[in-house]
This record gives C-alpha cells, structure tokens and sequence, in this order.
C-alpha cells in the first residue's frame, strides 16, 4: 500500500490553512466573530429564492451569471464584459492569483511576486502559498493608514512591478478607509494588477470603484457578503478591465455561481433602498459603539466597515475574548503581533450591541 504521505505535493504540506471566524454549534450565541450582516435579506429576495426552489434544480445554471452581470454593469456604469461572477469574492480572488502569477522558481521574480500590506485579509498569503507565488509583504504605517508611493519608494521593499498586489480598502482587520485620492496614486504608480478589495466599501465613505474603469490594470473586488446579508449564497465579482475579464473568465470554472445565488444576488439588486437602510442602521450602532467603548477605557480605532478593532483595558485581548465567550458573546481575536493587542467586534443588531456593552460594563467591574 502507498504511503499516502508521500501522495500530497510538498508544497501542501506546507500550507497553513485559512482559518475562518468561528461557526459555533451552542444556542443563544451572540456572534460578534465573523462579520456577517446583523440584519436578514430583503423579504423580496427571500421570496425570488424560495420561487426558484422548483423544478429548475435539475438543470446547470447560466454559465457566466449573464443577469446578474448585466443588473452590475448598470449599477456601476460600466458593461458587462467588466463583470467577472464568482462563488463568493474569494474565488475571484483565487482567480486572480492563477491568472495573472508565474508560480515561483528557485529565483523570485516581480512576475512570480504576490503583494500585500500588513495586517491585511489573512487569505492572501494562504492563496500566493497555494499557487506557489514568492510573497512580498509590506507593513501600513503603525495607525494601519497607507504608506505614500514616495514613503514606499524610499522604503525600497515595495515592487512596483508585483504581478499582483492585494490592498484591501477599508482595510481589515483595522476598519480603516483609505481615500479613492491616495489609492489612484499607488494603482498609477504600479505596473502589475492592483486589486482593490471593497468587501466592506457600503459601509465607508468613499468607494474606488471608478478606478477599475479608468486604469486598465485595476481590478475592484466586491462581494454580497458582508453588507448584502448573502453569506450562505457565496457570490462575489470583479469589476476590470474587459481583457483582464476574458483572461480570468478562461481560468473560471464551468457553473461556478450556483442558480440560486445567482437569483438571490439579482433579487438584491432590484431592492437596494431596503439595504441601504440597513447600512445606515450599522453605521449608527457602529458609532454609538465606538462611543461607549471609548467612554469605558477602550482604544478604538476609527472604522468605515461593519466592524470595530478595539484594545481593551483591564486584560489583555486574549483574556477578553474568553471572559466574553463565558458570557456567550464571540468576538474575533487574531494572533499576529500588529494586531494580539486587540478585538475584532463585528456590529450586530441593536439589541445584540446593548447586551455586549451592558457585558463589557459588568466585565470592567468585576
């Protein structure tokens, strides 16, 4: 018998995994840990859904997601062959990294080279080290703010010429925004692809959307995750250039969007007051948050996304974490040292954020 072992390519035994927020099992959680939107669907989609539950099921879907690229390409003023559908935005994301990367040899080039800021979205090492691309990691400045195209061009550790580089903007895990000013200056100055990661863009101030339409090696990420209460459906999209488009569209699986996502996410579309009156509902709490946590002894840093990153007195994070999960509240803590002196709170509903403040005020009692 093979020693299954030696079956697996050594690269993959390399691998650390992707570790995602935590789905517990236990009743009457409050789960503050992974982002998710607070508030349901539009009755509206949950009604295009379930009408689709039917004998449809037995048939593959549209191939290319064409509706809903089509109700996109409306949306952002561009068309549809600037519309790339995957499941979820981490596929595009995956995508990118198979399309636009040369896996690394025993010497690293800027065509091999996957880039990113850090603290940024923990996927993106785990996607260069799957494809085999060299990494190149830059940390933001110590308020998690961007580093100038003149600051990174003294640092001399920034490529300008990465095949790919990754800039999520808000960022996680800080909730900063970064102005559209600044990230048109860094995609300018770049040679690679530039992706911009909005996954959190419907709860900041500015969006950057228009840069994939003006620079040709820009892409805008965006999912219906996070702010479109899409979690369970996995549909994400790029908007880029309509070569860059084609390019991935030839490394995407057959019938990767499922039918009911797809019918979900253009449901979504056609009802955008209903979500943008849950965006304002988020932003609210999110204020009032920030507020109290501060008033309580809290560092919070300001945050344009449906989330706080907060440092606590008292304890040290790690001891936060647990002394709330006792209480059944789950809040993220990351271990990199950037960030271990913090909590991740995403924003949940009203009444889920008056119970972990009246928590955190028992806590900082006791």
């Amino acid at each position: 018998m093979p020693n299954t072992s030696k079956l697996i390519r050594p690269l993959v035994h390399a691998l650390h995994a992707y570790v995602p927020g935590e789905q517990p099992k236990v009743k009457g959680l409050i789960k503050l840990n992974t982002n998710e939107n607070p508030y349901p669907p539009s009755p509206k989609v949950i009604k295009a859904t379930k009408a689709a539950v039917d004998g449809r099921l037995r048939l593959y879907p549209n191939p290319t997601a064409q509706v809903l690229r089509e109700k996109l390409a409306t949306l952002h003023g561009c068309a549809p062959e600037n519309i790339i559908i995957g499941n979820g935005s981490d596929e595009v994301l995956a995508l990118a990294t198979r399309t636009f990367v040369e896996p690394a040899t025993t010497k690293r080039s800027s065509k091999s080279t996957i880039q990113y800021f850090w603290p940024s979205y923990s996927l993106y090492p785990v996607l260069a080290d799957i494809h085999g691309g060299a990494k190149n990691v830059v940390p933001l400045k110590a308020d998690f703010s961007l580093p100038s195209v003149a600051e990174l061009k003294r640092g001399k550790k920034w490529d300008f010429n990465a095949a790919l580089t990754f800039v999520t903007t808000p960022n996680a895990p800080s909730g900063r925004g970064y102005p559209t000013a600044e990230l048109d200056a860094l995609c300018a100055a770049m040679k690679g692809v530039v992706i911009l990661d909005e996954a959190y863009v419907d709860f900041a101030d500015e969006s950057a959307v228009m840069l994939a339409l003006k620079h040709p090696h820009v892409i805008v990420s965006r999912t219906f995750s996070k702010a479109y209460s899409l979690c369970f459906q996995r549909v994400g999209y790029f908007i880029a250039h309509a070569e860059l488009v084609a390019a991935l569209d030839k490394v995407r699986d057959s019938y990767n969007v499922n039918g009911l996502g797809q019918i979900a996410a253009a449901a979504t579309l056609d009802d955008l007051p209903y979500y943008r009156k849950n965006f304002r509902r988020v932003i609210a709490s999110r204020t009032k948050v920030t507020e109290e946590l501060t008033a309580l002894g809290f560092t919070v840093l300001p945050s344009q996304t449906n989330f706080v990153l907060a440092r606590p007195p008292k304890f040290p994070a790690q001891e936060w974490l647990q002394k709330l999960r006792d209480q059944k509240i789950i809040v993220r803590w990351f271990s990199a040292p950037e960030v271990r002196d913090y909590l991740r709170i995403t924003i949940g509903s009203e009444t889920e954020m008056a119970e972990f403040l009246r928590v955190v005020k028992r806590l900082l009692k006791a």
